[in-house]
């Protein structure tokens, strides 16, 4: 995979659940991470006593970050109302010449900041809800 434009990373949500989804407008910077918890097996007999692991045991989970500006006003609002109500909603995460990764997330943490010289920006942090899918290009 040739380098990519990190404008091109988008985030898109589908605000209500009728599959159409709107890109979250005004991000600087975004992020996704991929975890597996591990199971550990290790046992007295376990070979020189290094660590054994349990494949596949573990639960797995998403976490999406993004920073920016608000800058659209439809994804804005969709944010904004997500934040306060909880909810959670349809997401996808597009990877320019990699994929789609799909599925339920949460906003878990949103901040605001602003300088008296300057504009107002945020930081939201998603967690997985649930089962996710991925679709290479």
């Amino acid at each position: 995979m040739a380098a990519q434009k990190g404008k091109d990373l988008l985030l898109k949500v589908d605000a209500d659940g009728n599959g159409s989804f709107t890109t979250v407008g005004g991000l600087r910077s975004r992020s996704i991470a991929f975890n597996t918890e591990t199971v550990d097996i290790t046992h007295s007999e376990s070979a020189g006593r290094w660590r054994e692991l349990l494949s596949g045991a573990g639960a797995k989970s998403a976490r999406v970050a993004g920073a920016g500006i608000f800058k659209d006003a439809t994804s804005d609002e969709i944010v904004r109302a997500a934040v306060f109500e909880g909810a959670i909603h349809a997401w996808q995460i597009v990877v320019p010449d990699f994929g789609t990764v799909a599925g339920p997330f949460q906003i878990a943490s949103f901040e605001l900041s602003g300088r008296h010289d300057g504009e107002v920006t945020f930081e939201m942090t998603l967690e997985s809800a649930g089962e996710l899918t991925f679709l290479a290009l």
